[in-house]
């Protein structure tokens, strides 16, 4: 055979023919943009949120070093720094135990030296000033400066109440600089300077292993060249360096991975890759509905000129590479556009999943990422060349003859006569057209549903949370008052000394609306029990008597009428008699009880011992007494009747029975309920209050929970929409391509019909009926898949959360179908007004 040199010839043709179909090239760039739309859009909402938990997470953790050894000495860091695998490492020293200053009641604030990998690990830029040199200068975050009222100005003076190692120091700084508070991060930061660390040197030798003081100990944050088994690599650096990693070793070094980094390594389980993979997958399947159809238009249309190239000698190959050729202008064209709007689509909505975690309020950015515009464009370009594999193969492959028969249909005949007594029907000659090429039938119809059943889905989810769940798990009562300190994270709820103030109870208790309320006692110091069963623990969870440190609460009856039973009974007249006593338990995220944790049986006692004050001697004059208990049956520990720190065993009793054996009863804090039309006066009282008469005290509410969980809802509803609009797009250009192939591919036939006395509202009602029978269709199957989705899909997945309730709704698709019914009547006869321009006379001459 001879071989032509006609590239150039080919290109040329497809060029041509390219700038002849404007319509189709409309239609085709707008696909290919929504395709490549949606694939960013979901990748920059993958990958933004994934940046920004990670960076919200590393400033949580205290910066993004990969892994920190804890509480080490001078030595210790000599020792390790130089080891191989580390990258760099910052030496952070913390210069006080805490800072008392009254202004950081409610925002425990940490005075740290950190050198200059330090400020860079812990995400420290400075917007003013210089890192301080100075042994009195300081640099701080904004939020610290402004509680102790001190301006954003260099030079500006501040004094700081330390507590090291239980004495209380004043000292006077200057700043030197600040930064931007996170607000991801409740804690407040000073750095003073080497100076200052080398003219304290005496202070702030480290001898945490005996007497556990934070003050001088060293916590050195280091990288690696990876992030891959981080845990691998910290365990040998400690081991190489000749330290143990065993707790009971002298020479143990605590430490632990940056759990920021947790997510970065590990691996899919074999659920994940193909949900994930799934999802790809009915992404590219929804762009080819759309191309497909788009240049399978094309080729209708271009028949007859596909047929001509044969009849000169154009073999299959060329025709395809031409019309592959077109398909890749056009992605030239629509890919990029895509790639813009999907980028700043799925930027917006990264801050409402930002806003659902529990990083709400930080601020949010998403850089542009190299791998969402090259995978977006990637899968793209491969659902093109997908989607234009079988036009181009119809195209290559008929004849001349074939070209100029051809009408989209299946042209087949069993040579059987369809026979009817009641003449032709309009709409069931409209039926009867749908089932003439029923592939493309069946591709509309699942192109339209997909986006009413992921809009459907979407709401079935957010309309699962459950609010109930979520103020249970937080909430007991409409409001918790307490110490500003009981609030902290981790709770620094210590006795009389932070105690919830009567002043305030009474101050509640004074306002409209108040109906009940109760307070919890405790003390972390006050009560020890005895360890019948010989159960081992190292000495600091025991006093000098060599029993077990233990939480006892005691509880008025609110909070004791709101203990969640977990086995034995919750019988208050035998709790009353002093005899009886309710063993905690912890719970997880479904509120099921970790029974393992237990050490009492029902029915087994417990002996406590605690001081209490004596009738007739000075005020620190105590006896030490024990008390025997049975236990009456295990309540769940939950954040409003605890501590909020896990402990070896806690206990509840009745408020009288705790006073009578606690010196000092000291109230941790106090739950209260209003009447419901009083909850938000009640809140901007609580504010008031606790900003202006008695700024010590702090408070949580159910209208605050509620408040968050709605901006759930919101997110779910938002993204979800969003995605089933985009995907919406696509399902009516599909519609509207199917109508126009339908039209195009049988101008011959519809002019036929017309010339033997089918009017023009007799053809435009034809053409509605089709799409009527499309919505019904799509009705039909949207409604089958939205309930397989959501009881196969959702139900399980609300079983995994344990804020979710599922509930079974099909509203939002039932609302849509209106609208769906109105385009199934306006679309085909705009289509069809605009490609009946000529007349039936020059209609029926296309095909001589």
């Amino acid at each position: 055979m001879i071989q032509v040199r006609n590239k150039k010839t080919i290109r040329n043709l497809a060029d041509k023919s390219f700038k002849v179909n404007k319509a189709r090239n409309l239609f085709a760039i707008v696909a290919i943009a929504l395709t490549s739309l949606l694939f960013t859009t979901l990748y920059t909402l993958g990958l933004g949120a994934m940046e920004n938990l990670q960076r919200a997470t590393m400033r949580q953790s205290g910066g993004d070093g990969h892994a920190v050894l804890k509480y080490i000495t001078d030595d210790e860091f000599n020792h390790v720094k130089d080891h191989p695998l580390i990258k760099e490492i910052a030496y952070n020293r913390i210069l006080s135990d805490r800072v008392i200053n009254d202004k950081f009641l409610k925002r425990h604030t940490e005075f740290w030296y950190y050198d200059d990998v330090g400020l860079k690990l812990g995400l420290i830029e400075l917007n003013a000033g210089h890192k301080p040199v100075a042994k009195n200068e300081v640099i701080a975050d904004s939020k610290t400066l402004q509680l102790l009222g001190v301006p954003l100005e260099v030079g500006a003076p501040l004094r700081l109440k330390l507590d090291l190692r239980g004495k209380e120091v004043q000292r006077d700084f200057i700043l030197s600089g600040w930064w931007k508070s996170d607000p991801v991060v409740n804690v407040g930061q000073i750095c003073a300077s080497k100076a200052y660390v080398d003219a304290h040197a005496k202070e702030l030798q480290s001898n945490y292993k005996k007497d556990h003081f934070h003050t001088g100990t060293i916590s050195a944050y280091m990288m690696f060249d990876n992030s891959f088994d981080l845990q691998g690599k910290l365990n040998k650096v400690i081991t190489e360096s000749g330290y143990s990693l065993d707790e009971d070793a002298p020479n143990y070094i605590a430490n632990n991975v940056n759990w920021a980094y947790i997510s970065t390594n590990f691996s899919l389980d074999t659920e994940t890759i193909i949900a994930l993979t799934s999802a790809l997958l009915l992404i590219m399947f929804t762009g080819y509905l759309i191309i497909y159809n788009i240049f399978q238009i094309s080729v209708m249309r271009d028949i007859r000129f596909y047929g001509l190239l044969k009849t000169i000698g154009t073999s299959r190959k060329q025709i395809r590479r031409i019309i592959r050729r077109q398909a890749l202008i056009l992605s030239a064209l629509g890919i990029p556009i895509g790639l813009i709007a999907g980028f700043f689509i799925g930027k917006s909505l990264v801050p409402f999943i930002i806003n659902m975690s529990v990083y709400n309020g930080t601020e949010v950015s998403v850089s542009p990422n190299p791998w969402i515009f090259i995978g977006s464009a990637l899968f793209a370009l491969i659902t093109v060349m997908i989607s234009t594999f079988k036009p181009g193969r119809v195209a290559s492959s008929v004849s001349p003859v074939e070209a100029v028969r051809y009408t989209g249909g299946v042209n087949k005949s069993n040579g059987k006569l369809k026979k009817s007594t009641g003449g032709a029907k309009i709409h069931l000659m409209a039926r009867s057209n749908l089932g003439r090429n029923k592939k493309r039938t069946v591709l509309v119809v699942i192109s339209l549903s997909l986006s009413l059943v992921l809009l459907n889905t979407a709401f079935t989810l957010s309309q699962s949370f459950d609010m109930d769940k979520f103020l249970a798990k937080f909430n007991d009562t409409d409001f918790l008052i307490a110490h500003a300190e009981y609030f902290q994270v981790p709770t620094s709820f210590s006795g009389q000394e932070n105690g919830t103030t009567e002043s305030f109870i009474k101050a509640v208790q004074a306002q409209p609306g108040f109906e009940e309320g109760g307070r919890l006692y405790g003390d972390p110091t006050a009560f020890t029990a005895e360890n019948p069963k010989g159960i081992t623990d190292d000495t600091q969870n025991t006093d000098a008597r060599g029993n077990f440190l233990v939480d006892v609460y005691g509880l008025e009856d609110l909070p004791l009428h709101r203990l969640q039973l977990i086995d034995g009974e919750l019988d208050f007249k035998k709790l009353a008699s002093g005899k009886y006593i309710l063993e905690g338990v912890e719970l997880n995220d479904n509120d099921k009880p970790y029974m393992e944790s237990i050490h009492h049986k029902v029915g087994e006692n417990v002996i406590l011992h605690s001081y209490v004050r004596t009738a007739n001697e000075a005020p620190l004059g105590r006896e030490y007494i024990t008390q025997k208990f049975t236990v009456l049956g295990h309540v769940g520990i939950k954040s409003t009747n605890s501590n909020r720190l896990s402990s070896y065993n806690s206990f509840y009793l009745p408020a009288e029975i705790y006073k009578s054996l606690v010196k000092e009863p000291a109230v941790m804090s106090y739950a209260f309920n209003v009447s419901s039309n009083q909850e938000a006066s009640m809140q901007s009282f609580l504010k008031r209050y606790t900003e202006t008469i008695e700024p010590m005290m702090n408070y949580e509410s159910k209208i605050t929970s509620k408040d968050a969980l709605s901006g759930m809802q919101t997110t779910v509803e938002l993204i979800g929409g969003t995605l089933s609009l985009i995907i919406g797009l696509i399902g009516i250009l599909n519609f509207v391509n199917a109508i126009l192939t339908s039209i195009l591919t049988r101008r011959n036939e519809f002019a036929m019909l017309q010339s033997i006395g089918m009017t023009k509202r007799q053809l435009r009602g034809m053409l509605i009926y089709e799409g009527l029978y499309y919505v019904f269709a799509t009705s039909l199957t949207s409604i089958l898949l939205a309930i397989l989705f959501s009881l196969l899909i959702v139900k399980p997945f609300c079983s995994l959360l344990w804020l979710l309730s599922y509930h079974f709704i099909l509203w939002p698709l039932l609302v849509l179908l209106p609208l769906l019914f109105l385009l199934g009547i306006l679309i085909p006869v705009a289509v069809y007004s605009m490609n009946n321009k000529q007349s039936i006379v020059e209609r029926l001459r296309e095909s001589e």
